[in-house]
């Protein structure tokens, strides 16, 4: 009767497309993500989630609601699940950014986002990515099941904070697919700490 989570990135936009750096702004889904999140839910779905999450950022949300949908569920959206703020370089696309800033970009390729102008720190991220988790397993029971949709890298950065991985080794991880999820599960608590007893089923499970 375990508890656990299911992390599912939003379906591809057009900015995802274009190589355009997102952020914290809104872009939509495209034709593409629209299809990946119709091809998504009823796999998610198959999990019987209790409760469905999502960042406020409408690319998320739409994903959220096509797995909603599948389960009877409404979705609940919380501004804490937003993607990593990339400050003064949301906007522009990968290759301006690797001739504006060439060494910035070398780093930002390889996963290590802090330092960015105007942006969150990884710190940052996994401190609010932590609380908002919490918020959500608050509204589990035993067995059940919880499905909180938000973004590649604050994501990834959840799945280092709650398992109590360095940032070095959270940079390893590759970036999940649109609509590629990660599986959290419970196991018995091994002292006060509420995550002590979370381990990772899955990393960037995909639908067929």
């Amino acid at each position: 009767m375990t508890r656990s989570l299911v992390l599912l990135r939003h379906g591809r936009t057009a900015w995802n497309a274009e190589r355009r750096i997102q952020g914290q702004l809104d872009a939509p889904l495209d034709d593409v993500g629209r299809a990946q999140a119709r091809a998504v839910a009823p796999v998610v779905g198959a999990l019987a989630p209790t409760l469905v999450w999502s960042s406020d950022l409408s690319r998320a949300q739409k994903t959220a609601e096509a797995v909603a949908g599948e389960c009877g569920l409404a979705v609940r959206t919380d501004e804490r699940l937003r993607e990593t703020c990339l400050g003064d370089r949301q906007g522009i696309t990968h290759d301006e950014y690797a001739e504006r800033y060439p060494d910035e970009f070398e780093r930002f390729r390889l996963g290590e986002w802090d330092g960015i102008p105007g942006g969150e720190s990884t710190a940052e991220v996994g401190v609010r990515m932590l609380a908002v988790l919490g918020d959500v397993l608050a509204g589990l029971g035993a067995g059940e099941t919880g499905v909180v949709v938000s973004h590649g890298a604050a994501i990834r950065i959840a799945v280092g904070t709650v398992l109590g991985w360095d940032p070095a080794t959270v940079f390893t991880f590759r970036g999940l697919e649109n609509c590629g999820w990660v599986h959290l599960v419970e196991v018995e608590p091994t002292g006060g700490d509420p995550w002590s007893g979370w381990r990772l089923l899955a990393y960037n499970r995909t639908a067929p």
